[in-house]
């Protein structure tokens, strides 16, 4: 070896020894949600959709997700398999100021299979109940021109474990007492319990 080339390796070595927290300052946060019916893993796309991420993050950081539950299955009917899962904390847990909403046209990330998105009301009212999508969604996008409320919902990142945890709780019997009119034949009769949600790594 010369001892140009032998120069440049050792100063390339140096970079990185010099900048450790490169590689790790471009990695996802992770959350890890055990529930009753085994475990899932998400990973947050806290750059494309930081006030979102920050905000389920915030939950987590609290523990309010603990001992809530997955209490809705809002499957797509005659798609089987098709749909998604809603879950939250305790009713007891209290909630953090809403958060600005941010659609799927800001973020670039679309309801497909395993993504985690914010339920809300009207734009800008989500706290902290969330779903997870079973299959693609596209429906729950925004659509910027469309009639009435376009802007969708907030997606923030997706499943990169346990996604047959997800479509197995999508299957689970429904026909719980429903909050609204809207959640008819979606409650689980019997609610899948959080067990605890952390940051994985």
């Amino acid at each position: 070896m010369t001892d140009i080339a032998r120069r440049t390796l050792i100063g390339a070595a140096g970079l990185v020894v010099a900048t450790p927290g490169l590689a790790l300052a471009a990695a996802k946060p992770k959350v890890a949600i055990q529930t009753s019916a085994g475990l899932i893993v998400v990973e947050l796309e806290d750059k494309k959709a930081p006030i979102t991420a920050a905000n389920f993050l915030r939950y987590i950081d609290a523990k309010k997700y603990d001992g809530g539950t997955f209490y809705r299955a809002s499957r797509t009917k005659g798609v089987k398999g098709a749909g998604s899962i809603q879950g939250a904390p305790p009713q007891r847990a209290r909630r953090f100021a809403p958060i600005a909403h941010e659609s799927t046209t800001q973020t670039g990330i679309r309801h497909k299979p395993g993504v985690i998105s914010m339920a809300r009301n009207a734009p800008g009212t989500a706290t902290c109940d969330f779903f997870i999508c079973a299959s693609a969604m596209p429906y729950l996008d925004a659509h910027p021109g469309a009639k009435g409320d376009n802007l969708g919902f907030a997606a923030f990142g997706t499943v990169v474990e346990g996604l047959p945890i997800v479509r197995k709780i999508l299957a689970m019997p429904t026909g719980g007492l429903a909050y609204t009119e809207a959640m008819k034949d979606e409650m689980l009769k019997a609610p899948v319990q959080i067990l605890s949600m952390k940051r994985a790594g």
